[in-house]
């Protein structure tokens, strides 16, 4: 499994999911790519689950035909301090969660 941290993500939060194969949109050179091209590229280059705050990704790409899994993240704010607290559910997750699935994981705003 290789997932992808999405831009909107702090980086740092990375070091929290260092037991997985885990690369941020900066370092793949993905920086600005709209999620289409970002789904795309993802499919491409083997990555199959996306870690995002980004809350509307499910009503704006087809997710399932994209062949990747969705984990977002739903917190106070997409800082640090308030995502870091959400890692155990997200390790949870990631062994049950399938392609084409967006799960959410955190707080109900």
């Amino acid at each position: 499994m290789r997932i992808l941290l999405d831009e909107c993500v702090p980086r740092p939060l990375k070091r929290e999911l260092a037991d997985y194969e885990i690369r941020t949109v900066v370092e793949m050179g993905w920086s600005g790519k709209k999620n289409g091209e970002l789904l795309r590229l993802m499919n491409q280059e083997g990555f199959t689950i996306l870690l995002t705050t980004d809350q509307n990704l499910r009503y704006q790409q087809n997710l399932e035909q994209a062949g990747v899994a969705v984990i977002v993240l739903v917190a106070l704010s997409n800082r640090l301090p308030d995502l870091v607290p959400l890692i155990s559910d997200v390790r949870s997750v990631l062994s049950t969660v399938a392609p084409g699935e967006v799960i959410e994981v955190g707080d109900s705003l």
